[in-house]
Parts: structure tokens; C-alpha cells; sequence
């Protein structure tokens, strides 16, 4: 590990203007790639105190040996030479998105002499021109079936093209009418090419002039009485309607753009992308990479941008491009996309309409990429053993932790407080063992003690089990019942059969937090007399492992499977946690005076308020005006009044723009 100190530029030696910057190991390989508008400013960051540093920065900074720098005159000459760098030395502490060579494109050869329509990956080639890309290849295979009967442009291979030609017959999709079958010479190269063109405008988003030729060649064979060729214009013009609404018409204005948003945790960030082109989304994709650096959101869109369009150029690059966050240069960015298309680019974050509403759907894509890329990693025998094996090993424990139990405390403010615990076995949620608390022990906000107090009823109730089954000499003191326990028989199940809640005790108790819930968890096991039950808690900041009584973390490669697993883990519980809180306060939320009256059931309750209209309405209402709804009797009806007349009736509503005091006649949920 080298010291920062000893590579550290003298300030002088470092110039205050735009460029860009290489750390490179011991080996002289480049490890990371940055630039800055003022390389003197920027790197000063690098050589502060490593405490100060971001622990992905810090770890950079230590395995760097050395810096070196290039001064440019423009910010955008510094942006096209940072992706040109990270592109040749591939530096191991840059983000980097993998590659997206193996998404499908719609591609038209117009650098043939008989273009020719296929499905195309990899690079792009000069003189194609390309559409999508697509999810799926048999999504383009779909929408040029449909095509064809409009377009017969060719689709066929090299070798079929020449075979056919040699022997003068064309191949099947020139006989059923799918190909202007140029191979045999039905149609000439320079009518070929004009039919792949129009094909390429169609696709493009110039829709509506074909499909009104069409329309009118319709109407002409039928005054005609051409009907077998109105007939087949009618079904043609269907196909385009169908291919059409496969792109459904998502901006009104026609808009060529791109729209990119992101989803990120602190190890990961999910990219997804839609091409709208002619107002309708023509293509599709999207990554998951590794937060190698500490970037923001602004940081993750500029290196999206870099991968999207460092190679692209003219149309390629779309006239507006839509973002979650402007990068931290956006007028620089938005000048190297100009560059690259040609003409201006517009780059924004879209505030309100169509915009804004189709970039949350693209952020709900990249939601979901990212859990089915966490679900995917998660499920694999192999990568959740290893993940395991490097938890134990980090941890110091003397075996895989193969049933780990995790805590954490929700509220909102100090009230409604409660707390959950989620169990993963072998690596995977067992959710039929999640459990639920309410911390009954004091009152308002104390995450120490609340975890102190949810950690020992856990485990009172395991050693109150223990007790039962005989597996255990001494009796537990001041056994805490957790809300719907019900007793357990000592065969190891409840009396109603089920296997009992807390009779099973993990290897391993994870809390979210640092060093004071940890040592609360800990003092709690302790009290109870239990030492043979790993604790430890990841906090969410930098996703540090905290352990018992160490003064420092154990800090977990950002490539680790242990330390995703334990994250997954740790954002499981939080998410149950926030759930139970969240129901808890709607619940209290929707009290009313009646939920206390014994034998209302919710029947009643409903046909009272829906037959007065409000609670204000049923307290002014007399015992036989209540008693006239269908089912209520007298003694009921009494109660009903005597519980609205001790109860305080709920303060006025205030107009606060004129100060009037506003009767509510309006429905309050019972």
C-alpha cells in the first residue's frame, strides 16, 4: 500500500486549467482516468488526509504510485480525451458499463448494391443504417415479416443471393411475394434500392405519406373494380398498422430522443435507456455495473452519456436527450454531443407532461433490471456458498453462517416504533420465519435501546423454548411474549400444530447500524447468557462491517459476494421494517370513536356512517334516529351515543387563505 504523501505533486507543478489525469500502480498501469476544469483544484482532493477520503477513493489513492496529467484548452477536448483513455488503459477504478455489442439492431446495407434487411450485432459499420436496438431478435423478425408485404426488400444472405441468381429462380420469399426478388432481375437495383430507402423512412417515423399512398391506390382499385388489389392494399396498409403499434406513439410532438435513467444502492447501479424516435420508443437497453468509484448520479449519467455516444455520430446522436440528473459539466457534455451529431443537442431533465411521465417508466425499467440482476445473482448455488464462505472468514467465525438473522427499528419521528427481523437460510429469505415487533418497553426514539430490547425478547423466547424441550438446564429470566406468540408444547411445535416461532437460533444476528446497536445486540446476548452467537451490524453510509467491540470496521472488497449478501440482508429487513411502520400509522390514522364500542362489528359501523353520512352528523343524531339503522338496536344505539359524547370532537377545519372556519360535513372513515 503506498502513501499518497509520497507521489503528491508539489502545487506549483500543477496547472490551473482544464485537462486530464492518469494514477497509475506500481506497474505503471493506468488504474484510474479523471478530468476537471482545473486539474489543480481536482487533484489537491486526491492528497488529503485518508481518513477525510471516500473509501473507494482512498483505496484508489493507496494503490496508485504515481499522477500524471494533459492539459487541454476546452472543457469538451477534456471530456473526448477522458472517454478516449478509459476506452485504451480500461483503468480498473473507473466505472465502466459492460458492453452492449450483443443487443440486436434492425439493420438496412445500403452500402450494397441490392441493400438488404437483417438482424445485426456487434460494431457498427459505416454505410448501414441501423434501427433499435431491439430486446429480442424475433421482435425484429416480427416487424419485418410485417414489412415485407409494403417493402420486398431483400433479406437474404450473400451465397442464397448468388445461387439464386445462377439459376435463375428466385428462393421462396420471391414467390409468395415477401421479395422484389432483384436476383432474377424483376426489379432493377436503382427500383431495389428505392424500396430499401423507403423502407429505412417508414422506420424512421415518416409513416404517414405511405400509408396514404396506399390508402388512395385502395380507393382507385376499388372504383376500378380492381378488388383483388384493393384487397391486398387493404391487407398491406393492415401490416403497417400493425407494425406500427408495436411502437405505440408515446411523445405527441414527434420527438427524436433519448431518455436514460437510473437505479443505484451503494454497490451497483442499473442504466436503462429508451430511443424514442418520431415520438414512438424504437429501442431499448440497458446495463448493471459496479460503482468501482465514488460517483453520484450526475457522475453515473456522464459516464452513460460517454458509453452511449463516444462512438456515435450524426443522427445517431438524437436532437434531445432527457436525463435524471445534469452532469456536473452539463454545458460541456452538451457541447461534445453537439459536436458529435452536428447541430445542437439539447440535455435535460424533464420537469413536467409526457417527458417527465415516460422518464418514470424508464426509471420503474431500471428498478427492475436492477432487483432481477440482484435476484439472479442471489439465486446461484455457487456465488451464495462463496458469499457465505467469505462471511465466515471476514467475520472470523469457525463456519459458514447457514441461518442468518437480521434486525432493524422503524418510526416515523419517535412514534409508532417497531421492529422486524427477516431470517435468510443457505443464502435465501426464509419469509415464513419473519417476524414483527412493537417496542413496548419506553416511549419516543432510542434506536440503542429499542434494538437492545428487540434482541432480548428474540432470545428469551429461544431460551424459553430451549427450556421446554429440555435442551437447556437454566430457566430464562422474565420470558417476553412478542405480539401473537402462542405457547409451544415441548414436541417443538405450537398447540396448533405449527413449528415454533423462535426455537431455532442463527449463527449469525446482523443489525442495521454501527458500533452503538451493535454493542447493544450484543450486551443483550450477554445478559441472557448466550456467547455462542455472532453479532455484527453493516451501516448503510459505506457499508462497514461493524463487530463487538472493535474500534474499527471491517471493510469488505466491493466486489465481495459476502458483502452483497449481507447488504441484501440488511435492506430485506429494512424495507419489512418500514412496511409494518407504515400500516401501523394508517391504521392509527383511521381510528374513529366507534372501533371502542364492544360488539360493532365493521358491518354496522359502515351502514351507520353511510346511512348519517359522517361521524360530526351520527354524534348530533338522537338514540331512535340511530336506532332507525337497519340492525341497530336500542342498547347498541345507547352505546354508540355515549361513546360520540365522550369522545372530543376533532378541531375545525381553517381556510388558511381567509381565516373562515370551515363546517365538515364531509364522510370520516370508521
Amino acid at each position: 500500500m503506498a502513501d499518497p504523501s509520497s507521489y503528491r505533486p508539489k502545487p506549483g507543478q500543477i496547472p490551473d486549467s482544464p485537462g486530464v489525469y492518469k494514477f497509475r500502480d506500481e506497474h505503471r498501469r493506468v488504474i484510474y482516468v479523471g478530468k476537471a476544469k482545473s486539474l489543480r483544484q481536482r487533484l489537491a482532493n486526491y492528497f488529503q488526509p485518508l481518513t477525510s477520503l471516500h473509501p473507494r477513493t482512498a483505496t484508489m489513492v493507496t494503490t496508485a504510485a504515481s499522477v500524471e496529467w494533459t492539459v487541454v484548452s476546452t472543457e469538451v477536448e477534456a471530456l473526448q480525451l477522458e472517454y478516449s483513455w478509459i476506452k485504451e488503459f480500461d483503468p480498473r477504478f473507473n466505472v465502466k458499463y459492460r458492453d452492449d455489442k450483443s443487443y440486436p439492431y434492425l439493420a438496412v446495407t445500403l452500402n450494397e448494391e441490392f441493400p438488404r434487411v437483417q438482424v445485426m450485432r456487434g460494431h457498427k459499420k459505416k454505410g448501414v443504417r441501423y434501427f433499435g436496438p431491439y430486446a429480442h431478435a424475433w421482435a425484429i423478425r416480427e416487424t419485418v415479416d410485417l414489412m415485407l408485404r409494403v417493402f420486398p426488400v431483400r433479406t437474404c444472405s450473400a451465397g442464397v443471393f448468388r445461387n439464386a441468381a445462377s439459376a435463375g429462380r428466385p428462393c421462396l420469399l420471391g414467390y409468395i411475394g415477401k421479395c422484389s426478388a432483384p436476383c432474377v432481375g424483376r426489379v432493377s437495383a436503382e427500383e431495389h434500392r428505392e424500396l430499401a430507402e423507403e423502407f429505412c423512412d417508414f422506420m424512421a417515423g415518416r409513416t404517414g405519406t405511405y400509408l396514404r399512398r396506399l390508402e388512395k391506390q385502395m380507393m382507385i382499385a376499388a372504383e376500378d373494380m380492381e378488388y383483388e388489389k384493393a384487397a391486398r392494399l387493404r391487407d398491406d396498409i393492415g401490416a403497417l398498422r400493425k407494425a406500427m403499434e408495436k411502437n405505440a406513439v408515446v411523445l405527441a410532438d414527434a420527438t427524436d430522443a433519448d431518455l436514460i435513467a437510473l437505479a443505484e444502492d451503494e454497490l451497483e447501479a442499473a442504466v436503462q435507456i429508451f430511443h424514442v424516435r418520431g415520438g414512438r420508443v424504437r429501442g431499448q437497453r440497458g446495463w448493471v455495473t459496479d460503482k468501482v468509484e465514488a460517483v453520484d448520479t450526475a457522475g453515473l449519467v456522464e459516464h452513460a452519456l460517454q458509453q452511449l455516444y463516444g462512438e456515435e455520430s450524426g443522427d445517431a446522436v438524437p436532437k434531445e436527450v432527457l436525463v435524471p440528473a445534469l452532469p456536473e459539466d452539463a454545458g460541456a457534455v452538451s457541447a461534445w454531443l453537439s459536436g458529435r451529431r452536428g447541430s445542437q443537442v439539447s440535455l435535460r431533465v424533464p420537469q413536467r407532461g409526457d417527458k417527465k411521465d415516460l422518464m418514470e417508466t424508464v426509471a420503474r425499467n431500471a428498478q427492475q433490471a436492477l432487483v432481477l440482476h440482484k435476484t439472479k445473482r442471489a439465486s446461484d448455488l455457487t456465488t451464495r456458498s462463496r458469499a457465505l464462505e467469505e462471511i465466515a472468514e471476514a467475520l472470523d467465525l469457525d463456519a459458514a453462517p447457514l441461518r442468518i438473522e437480521c434486525f432493524d427499528i422503524s418510526h416515523l419521528q419517535g412514534e409508532d416504533v417497531v421492529a422486524s427481523m427477516v431470517v435468510f437460510e443457505d443464502g435465501l429469505p426464509r419469509k415464513s420465519e419473519y417476524r414483527r415487533f412493537q417496542i413496548k418497553g419506553f416511549e419516543g426514539q432510542d434506536d440503542v435501546r429499542s434494538m437492545h430490547e428487540v434482541i432480548s425478547r428474540r432470545f428469551r423466547r429461544y431460551l424459553a423454548e430451549k427450556e421446554k424441550t429440555g435442551e437447556w438446564g437454566v430457566p430464562a429470566e422474565g420470558g417476553g411474549r412478542v405480539d401473537g406468540e402462542v405457547p409451544a408444547d415441548a414436541d417443538g411445535r405450537d398447540e396448533d400444530g405449527r413449528p415454533k416461532r423462535f426455537a431455532y437460533p442463527p449463527q449469525l444476528v446482523v443489525v442495521d447500524g454501527g458500533q452503538p446497536q451493535v454493542a447493544a445486540a450484543r450486551r443483550a446476548l450477554d445478559e441472557l447468557g448466550i456467547d455462542d452467537i455472532a453479532v455484527c451490524g453493516l451501516a448503510k453510509r459505506l457499508e462497514e462491517v461493524w463487530l463487538p467491540g472493535e474500534d474499527d470496521p471491517v471493510v469488505l472488497p466491493r466486489t465481495s459476494e459476502g458483502l452483497y449478501l449481507l447488504q441484501r440482508v440488511r435492506d430485506t429487513a429494512h424495507d419489512f421494517a418500514i412496511r409494518y411502520q407504515r400500516s401501523k400509522r394508517s391504521k392509527r390514522i383511521r381510528t374513529s370513536p366507534l372501533d371502542a364500542i364492544p360488539g360493532l362489528g365493521e358491518t354496522r359501523k359502515q351502514a351507520l356512517i353511510k346511512h348519517f353520512g359522517s361521524v360530526k352528523r351520527l354524534r348530533q343524531a338522537t338514540i331512535e334516529q340511530i336506532c332507525e339503522v337497519p340492525g341497530m338496536g336500542r342498547k347498541t344505539a345507547e352505546a354508540v351515543a355515549v361513546a360520540l359524547a365522550q369522545a372530543a370532537p376533532a378541531a375545525p377545519a381553517v381556510n388558511t387563505a381567509t381565516g373562515e372556519i370551515m363546517e365538515d360535513d364531509g364522510g370520516t372513515t370508521a
